[in-house]
């Protein structure tokens, strides 16, 4: 049997949960793929899984093995659908690293969307705020929001992500509405993790002028979500992306304050390794992506009503 072909067993039995259950996918006698597997490990010279009859697990050798060869087995599908000329089926798994809060609110809809129409294509999707190294894990792709740091990856821009400072309507009518920055100073606030233990809201007034404040910190949190659901129990003002607060501001729990000045604005990027051409299906996932939230990112809609406009400044 060829190396692929041994390969593409591993594969099927890991995903399948065992040797049994990959011969019945298989349609073949389970002695069958017990033997290619065993001609595998022999041919490389360890154990890639530890099996029992109750028991199936991979050994550290079989995970980094498993990682590797779904990517040549991915691979070796797209070169197959290249030289067939089918740029229209994507297919394999596309690979994606994404921060939890954006992945689940905006992510999830949009992979749904895409899947709908490329239903050969299959998603493996990491929701996790630590910065996943992409070559090392195996990722195709990741969606970063912020500031990005220098690196050997490429960056493409999806959408503008802005800072709208926010309070509950009980809390509103607890400290009165802010109509400058200066009314913050000293008021309950709620501060994202990544801020120094003494800091200050900053934002740019319409006239142009940059001013900053030093709030009360009411409660510090890591977690953006976490921090608007304080905000909406009152507990204090928030300074929060649209993406996150878009739906709590359209159902009223919240509300934009100071709206006509500009908070810090970052950008939401999909960014992929170099060093060889960008595939088929990742391209055709942040094309769709870039299409889907625009220059004018749908979750902005209540910060422009909140300006008494349909539309922002694009990037």
């Amino acid at each position: 049997m060829d190396r692929f072909a041994e390969v593409d067993i591993f594969v099927r039995i890991v995903e399948a949960g065992g040797i049994g259950a990959a011969a019945q996918r298989m349609g073949v006698a389970k002695s069958v793929v017990s033997r290619r597997l065993r001609d595998l490990e022999d041919r490389l010279g360890g154990r890639l899984i530890n099996r029992t009859t109750r028991q199936f697990s991979l050994t550290a050798t079989g995970r980094a093995y498993y990682e590797r060869a779904v990517k040549v087995l991915d691979d070796l599908e797209e070169a197959d659908q290249a030289a067939r000329s089918d740029s229209s089926t994507l297919t394999g798994t596309l690979h994606i690293a994404a921060p939890m809060s954006f992945g689940t609110m905006h992510l999830a809809p949009a992979i749904a969307a895409f899947l709908e129409n490329h239903e050969h294509l299959r998603i493996d999707l990491d929701l996790n705020d630590r910065r996943v190294d992409l070559v090392e894990e195996g990722f195709d792709m990741a969606v970063r929001i912020g500031t990005l740091a220098d690196s050997s990856l490429i960056a493409r821009k999806l959408a503008l992500v802005r800072n709208v400072m926010l309070a509950s309507p009980q809390y509103i009518a607890r400290h009165g509405r802010p109509r400058t920055l200066d009314d913050v100073e000293g008021l309950p606030a709620l501060l994202y993790t990544g801020m120094a233990e003494r800091a200050v809201f900053q934002c740019t007034a319409p006239d142009g002028s940059v001013g900053q404040v030093r709030p009360q910190v009411r409660m510090r949190a890591n977690n953006g979500e976490m921090l608007l659901k304080m905000a909406e129990a009152g507990l204090g003002l928030v300074v929060n992306p649209t993406f996150i607060c878009a739906e709590a501001v359209e159902a009223g729990r919240v509300e934009i304050l100071l709206p006509d000045h500009e908070f810090a604005q970052i950008t939401a990027y999909a960014i992929y390794p170099p060093g060889r051409n960008l595939s088929t299906k990742v391209r055709a996932f942040i094309d769709f992506l870039v299409t889907r939230f625009g220059e004018n990112p749908y979750w902005d809609r209540c910060l422009a009503e909140a300006r008494g406009a349909t539309a922002l400044p694009g990037r």
